[in-house]
């Protein structure tokens, strides 16, 4: 039997900690080459695109994921889970928050395997769905004493941060910049669709790590070559994504290419994270294909287990 399941099904379901153990664990085996993973593939269909993303774990399941760039209003997400012994189809998942909750939990990692291990302070520039898995998050593997917020609208910057106090029951405050929200900030997220700077890498102190949420182009990044220029790490969840976008993701076209890191092997000690307290780091996150349908997987697993 198919199981089907829709944002309010996968919210209740997945929480921080189930969400960026998933996600550790989809770094790993990419890494180890048991996530086969290439990188999306996008067909245009006149007016917009239709995106698609596969994975296939071996020996285990295949699946893939599907959007469009149309920007109709009731556009949904779709993720498939095939079993990869029999090729039936054994979940499907539709709607945003499956594909938010990857994208948190992926920061969330990156927030575990970089940052500082005292890190407390965080300050997110954007008020969305991708800022609020960020944080959400972050705030598994961190205990968060106070968050930071800025936005362009007053009224959805204090909203985040009223949602962050009651669900999280984390301390929250919007401000009036985003200079307000990163300065003396130990995790910074930059989640918005800005397509020029919104971040002065000169307002970050020493020791700061900052999540960058999609993919970022020459001339169409929310961060300038100042955040990758005072970068002591700079990692990415796909480096083979990442230099696949034409033109490439800003931290994958030189002179930055030669040192960005695979998140999968920090993970498995292949590469070297942090070593000092006043590093800077930066993760740029581009969302490893295959990592919805991993994700999706975990939700069936979660789903058996509580009926069991």
């Amino acid at each position: 039997m198919t199981l089907l399941f829709s944002d309010r099904e996968v919210t209740a379901a997945l929480d921080a900690g189930t969400t960026v153990d998933a996600m550790r664990d989809a770094l790993r085996a990419a890494y180890a080459g048991r996530l086969v993973a290439p990188p999306r593939a996008a067909a245009s269909l006149g007016g917009g695109r239709m995106v698609l993303t596969a994975g296939h774990l071996t020996g285990e399941w295949y699946g893939f994921r599907s959007y469009d760039t149309f920007g109709h209003p009731e556009a949904e997400q779709v993720v498939v889970l095939h079993d990869g012994r029999t090729g039936a189809v054994r979940a499907v998942a539709v709607g945003e928050e499956l594909g938010s909750r990857r994208t948190g939990g992926l920061g969330g990692v990156a927030v575990d395997a970089l940052a500082r291990p005292d890190a407390a302070t965080l300050g997110v520039i954007g008020s969305g769905r991708q800022a609020w898995t960020q944080v959400w998050a972050a705030a598994a593997v961190r205990p968060l004493r106070e968050v930071t917020v800025y936005s362009r609208s007053a009224a959805r910057r204090e909203a985040f941060a009223a949602r962050v106090r009651a669900e999280l029951d984390v301390p929250a405050r919007a401000v009036e910049s985003a200079r307000a929200a990163v300065r003396d900030r130990d995790l910074v997220v930059l989640a918005t669709t800005s397509p020029t700077p919104v971040l002065d890498a000169a307002n970050l102190r020493p020791g700061t790590h900052v999540n960058a949420v999609g993919f970022k182009q020459r001339d169409r990044a929310e961060f300038g070559t100042d955040l990758l220029d005072v970068a002591d790490l700079l990692v990415t969840d796909s480096p083979a994504q990442a230099s696949a976008y034409a033109p490439p993701m800003l931290a994958a076209d030189p002179p930055y290419a030669h040192r960005l890191l695979d998140l999968g092997a920090v993970l498995a000690g292949a590469a070297t994270g942090r070593t000092r307290a006043d590093q800077i780091s930066v993760f740029c996150s581009v969302g490893l294909a295959g990592t919805e349908v991993f994700l999706l997987d975990r939700l069936v697993a979660v789903g058996a287990a509580a009926a069991a």
